[in-house]
């Protein structure tokens, strides 16, 4: 028994602390807003002009959130425009007021200051037969009145994003590695089946938690810090860096 609990502790020493405080410390020594007010919220002009872009378009974004908290966390939201739309509607969920905002920054803007990626795209008839879809799950978020975001475990910004994944089949995207909260059940199962894109999730309350899948690998959830292996885009999955190859 001491061998194994010996085991286990240099097993999240190795996979969770280290890459957590390494990723910190380099965090720390970046330079950075030093508040909200000091941050640039503006467009990264990673869309086309929505007036250009005739088709329909899905997206889902992820950005490195402020403070310390953005050396192991990103923050995630969902961006939608319809067919001949001439502007982006994007939904975010924050830690104030009614969780769910729609258009309170621009659609592709800096979080904190940092640079946002695109983790899933669609386009055409594709997005037309998802934005329903997405509308719909949005609509039925489990926590959308005031009180309800918890910044960690969750149900927080990723708790929202992921839920949405879930919710429509289509959406064949994974969230970030650095993504917490994106575990946190939705349904309070211990033990749910995505079918869609074959994973098989054990969670507990987002405190702890397994997942394994034919396209997302394997990632083991501990408080929140994923550590994992990628076999499908072969990849070592740590703290903090996120996915490294």
């Amino acid at each position: 028994m001491k061998r194994y609990l010996l085991r286990m502790a240099l097993f999240v020493a190795v996979f969770f602390v280290a890459p957590s405080l390494t990723h910190l410390a380099i965090w720390a020594a970046s330079d950075r807003p030093a508040n909200w007010h000091e941050a640039d919220w503006s467009s990264a002009e990673i869309f086309p002009d929505a007036f250009d872009e005739k088709r329909a378009k899905v997206y889902i974004m992820a950005a490195r959130t402020g403070g310390l908290k953005g050396a192991i966390s990103k923050h995630s939201w969902v961006v939608l425009k319809r067919k001949n739309a001439d502007s982006y509607d994007r939904y975010d969920v924050v830690g104030w007021g009614s969780p769910v905002r729609r258009n309170g920054w621009p659609a592709d803007g800096r979080w904190y200051s940092n640079q946002p990626e695109i983790i899933f795209e669609a386009s055409g008839q594709k997005a037309e037969k998802l934005i329903p879809q997405i509308e719909n799950a949005i609509a039925n978020y489990r926590w959308q009145h005031p009180g309800d975001y918890i910044l960690w475990p969750g149900p927080n910004s990723n708790t929202f994003v992921a839920s949405i994944i879930r919710a429509v089949p289509g959406i064949d995207a994974s969230m970030p590695v650095t993504a917490i909260g994106k575990d946190y059940a939705a349904s309070n199962k211990l033990i749910d089946f995505d079918a869609d894109r074959g994973t098989v999730r054990l969670s507990l309350l987002g405190y702890a938690g397994l997942s394994i899948g034919l396209k997302s690998g394997i990632e083991i959830n501990l408080l929140g810090l994923v550590a994992g292996l990628d076999w499908y885009r072969p990849a070592l999955k740590l703290p903090g860096f996120g996915r490294i190859g």
